[in-house]
């Protein structure tokens, strides 16, 4: 009996290690950076390679397409483990559109410089960057984002707020502890949320920041230009509870858009023809100059 009893304590002794370093481990991959050699621009895009400072202390690189005086000017901003790439279809209907377009990579990612991935935190002074050059490259431009999940929590965690016009915020995470919950969740099942604690503990030692400087939630009152909120309904990684969460947390003007059948996912290849409608409207509403 005490065989059997010791067998099992260190059986759940080992399973519980086994988690543990499993946390510590995916916290290591998930803040790894993820450079990537983009190279040139479409050439139907008119782009032209820029590069600018960052207060995170990176070298950012992006693109810049010029478009029609007085239109106004959109800088687009990507989720996490992704790059400008994924904001090439976006691009494309906005400057067709006349708007001037900036995309770029946050830091740790594509080809801008940077160590870790922050989910918002440093990226946000690359938000802030990215805007203070529009802000001089399109010159009197009113001036519009497009933030996409991670994107959108470094458009709302900028401080000072961002000096634009509009904002569309996708999939945006209230806190970064549902964040965390959400995906260990997803992944291992409901019961894990409980380790939650110990992936969010490690933000300290590996980025120096803690949970408290990655809550959208609480700077999204603050805000005061138009938003339009566009999320997925049947979105995992950031729930639809949650969505409505940060929306009702939201100073007006304010809009949401949930997508049916979305889940975490490029919410404009899901619904093309409504997303690039309902984009186009709003931004063209608060950004265009050419009709005053």
């Amino acid at each position: 009996m005490k065989t059997r009893r010791k067998r099992l304590v260190i059986s759940i002794l080992v399973l519980l290690l086994t988690l543990v370093a499993g946390v510590f481990i995916s916290g290591a991959i998930l803040t790894a950076p993820v450079h990537k050699s983009i190279g040139d621009p479409p050439a139907e895009l008119n782009a032209r390679k820029v590069q600018f400072q960052s207060q995170s202390g990176t070298t950012v690189h992006g693109w810049f397409i010029p478009g029609k005086k007085g239109a106004g000017a959109i800088v687009l901003m990507h989720g996490v483990r992704s790059n400008r790439l994924s904001m090439l279809d976006r691009a494309r209907f906005l400057s067709r559109a006349g708007f001037s377009v900036l995309l770029f990579d946050f830091q740790a990612h594509g080809e801008s410089s940077g160590e870790h991935i922050t989910f918002g935190y440093l990226e946000s002074r690359d938000a802030q960057a990215a805007v203070e050059f529009l802000r001089a490259n399109a010159q009197g431009e009113r001036i519009g984002v497009v933030g996409e999940s991670m994107g959108g929590a470094a458009t709302l965690l900028a401080s000072p707020p961002l000096d634009v016009d509009a904002m569309t915020l996708e999939m945006v995470y209230p806190t970064i502890k549902q964040a965390v919950s959400n995906r260990i969740s997803r992944r291992l099942g409901g019961w894990a949320g409980v380790l939650t604690p110990l992936m969010t503990w490690q933000l300290e030692p590996r980025l120096g920041i803690g949970v408290d400087d990655l809550r959208p939630i609480d700077k999204v009152g603050a805000i005061r230009v138009p938003k339009l909120f566009i999320v997925g309904a049947e979105d995992r990684h950031t729930t639809l509870e949650e969505s409505e969460q940060i929306f009702a947390a939201a100073a007006e003007p304010k809009e949401l858009w949930i997508v049916e059948g979305a889940g975490h996912t490029d919410l404009h290849a899901q619904k093309k023809e409504e997303y690039e409608h309902r984009v186009l409207s709003f931004f063209k509403s608060r950004l265009s100059l050419l009709s005053e």
